[in-house]
């Protein structure tokens, strides 16, 4: 596979020679976040990191039908030796779960390297081709994938998800698949596609049929995804109503349907409901209620629940079951805006509070200050395997980040 990769990569940066109207384009950011957890747990000091992230993307248009598509990005990071091996929260998501083969990372320290205080990591994140006809959309190699119209929590999005937590969600994580987008009518598509998982293995690939169209003034779309032994029916809606936006996303995955030995207990449904508003173009407002049928209302169970496949292989990393998002960005000056998120588990009861102040500094260099502030019952004892809440077993997180794209 790393072959394969190295020959997308020599076609993508080697120029066409004789083909008239090719179109060469280069750019990327480069980015700092500087970030503080304060742990749940008493006597337990406070950890950071600073990661810089230099990203570059590279497109060449060869015809109007034929495209290449490479992104790199490295990653230097100085943090505390203990985040080498574990995340301050509780629950994570593998970024590169669906990649065939991939860059050995981190640079630094190699494994079996004494680990300090410093971490290079690097990602092959875009290396794909693009071929386009008056039928369809063809397009093979690494490329991000994403569905749904919820603002908070996407149920039909389990490919390569961001946790609610996430600090850089600019750009999804790349998967390697084949994929053949088919356009009906004027607002309609067919997109259907095999995502490579490790190895070509086929128990840790996906397949995946979605349509989309428009009609009485909604989008509605239907998915069909077959993921490492386990099927999701999904069906999301969106349309606007009196002057607000509304959307209904929703996704049944039945727990390998195919194999005779399955738990229909391993079934679960998610569900997100929610309204957004704009008042006058400086104030945006939206609320969502999110159900996880794959999480428990019991504390006590929050940590046991982990060793469900929707863990394990569906992308879920809310561990209650009812959770209330609401949310606004409040344009303070045409410079400086003010943002702020919250996430109920209405369960619990525990919280995350999650505001933020950005500046735009120049055309290309933007500057944000901000954080993830939980409250909740912190474990018992201080034993971070007795849970009293989920959002309360969690740390609080401070951070800042600098922004330059070019």
């Amino acid at each position: 596979m790393r072959k394969v990769l190295v020959l997308i990569t020599c076609l993508i940066t080697t120029p066409f020679v004789g083909i008239a109207n090719a179109e060469f384009q280069a750019g990327g950011y480069y980015k700092n976040f500087s970030t503080a957890f304060n742990s749940p747990f008493p006597d337990t000091p406070m950890i950071g990191v600073v990661v810089n992230r230099l990203r570059l993307n590279l497109s060449y248009a060869a015809t109007d039908s034929l495209s290449f598509h490479f992104a790199y990005d490295f990653t230097p990071r100085i943090q505390d030796p203990l985040l080498f091996s574990q995340s301050p929260i509780a629950v994570g998501i593998a970024s590169s779960r669906y990649r065939v083969a991939d860059l050995d990372s981190p640079i630094y320290p190699r494994k079996g390297e004494s680990i300090g205080s410093v971490g290079i990591y690097h990602n092959l994140d875009r290396a794909a081709i693009q071929y386009s006809t008056d039928f369809a959309d063809f397009s093979i190699g690494r490329d991000a994938i994403a569905w749904g119209s919820a603002r908070i929590i996407n149920p039909t999005d389990i490919i390569a998800p961001y946790t609610y937590d996430q600090l850089d969600t600019e750009d999804r994580v790349g998967v390697d698949t084949i994929r053949v987008r088919i356009p009906i009518g004027v607002m309609g598509e067919i997109d259907t596609g095999y995502i490579f998982g490790n190895k070509f293995n086929y128990d840790k690939s996906a397949v995946f049929l979605r349509t989309q169209l428009n009609a009485v003034e909604t989008d509605f779309s239907i998915l069909l995804l077959g993921f490492q032994r386990d099927l999701l029916v999904g069906f999301d809606i969106a349309r606007g109503i009196g002057g607000a936006g509304f959307w209904v996303e929703t996704a049944y995955v039945f727990a390998e349907p195919f194999n005779d030995d399955s738990d229909t207990l391993n079934n679960y449904l998610r569900t997100s409901v929610g309204f957004d508003y704009s008042f006058g173009g400086e104030t945006y407002t939206f609320i969502e209620y999110h159900f996880n049928g794959a999480g428990t209302k019991k504390p006590e169970n929050l940590l046991t629940n982990l060793d469900k496949p929707a863990y394990t292989r569906g992308g879920v990393y809310l561990l209650g079951v009812h959770y209330l998002a609401p949310g606004f960005t409040h344009q303070l000056t045409p410079l400086i805006s003010f943002s702020g998120q919250i996430l109920f588990n209405l369960s619990d009861p525990s919280t995350w509070i999650a505001p933020q102040i950005a500046y735009n500094v120049a055309e290309d260099i933007h500057l944000s200050v901000g954080g993830f502030v939980s409250i909740g019952k912190r474990p018992k004892n201080g034993d971070s395997t007795q849970f009293q809440s989920e959002f309360g077993s969690y740390p609080n997180l401070f951070f800042t980040s600098f922004r330059v794209y070019f």
